[in-house]
């Protein structure tokens, strides 16, 4: 176990580099660093330009980012609510079991309080046994009724060519 705090820190538009150093640590991980093509420029736009709702928070230990999470809001027409979607959570590997992920989701858990949200979602990847275990542990369940699609940018067009056809 660490023996320094752990602290939590909301990035600003200064950390877009180390922002983007948890991406491809996570794309990396999870055996994707070839769909990586966000650039600093990219990320300070669409984290920290006037229409951003995504929020990024930081662990640190002293002062070493150990981990971040990277956050929006969503909404559910069943309850009515917004909700928070985590699109990351990423603890370096040498730190992890440290209880950095759980500091990392009492967070997100309390903001979800404070704003009134009706649940908290994210997906795994099916072969991440030990995020499963944590996952299962803290009472979430997956959704094995649904299945995430994706319609990535470069099959827009094709797309629109069908949808308008």
């Amino acid at each position: 176990m660490q023996t320094q705090e752990i602290k939590l820190v909301k990035a600003e538009k200064k950390d877009v580099p180390l922002i983007l150093s948890f991406i491809r640590m996570i794309a990396d991980y999870e055996k994707l660093s070839s769909e990586v093509t966000a650039t600093e420029e990219i990320i300070t736009e669409s984290l920290f330009g006037g229409n951003s709702h995504t929020k990024v928070v930081f662990a640190f230990l002293g002062d070493e980012a150990v981990g971040y999470a990277v956050y929006f809001n969503n909404f559910s027409t069943f309850t009515g609510k917004r909700g928070i979607y985590l699109e990351d959570i990423f603890i370096r590997p040498e730190y992890r079991r440290n209880k950095i992920g759980a500091k990392l989701f009492a967070y997100l858990v309390r903001e979800a309080m404070e704003n009134g949200n009706g649940r908290i979602e994210w997906c795994v990847l099916d072969w991440n046994k030990p995020a499963i275990d944590f996952y299962n542990k803290i009472g979430a369940v997956p959704m094995e009724e649904w299945l995430l699609y994706r319609l990535k940018e470069g099959s827009y067009s094709k797309a629109l060519e069908i949808l308008e056809s």
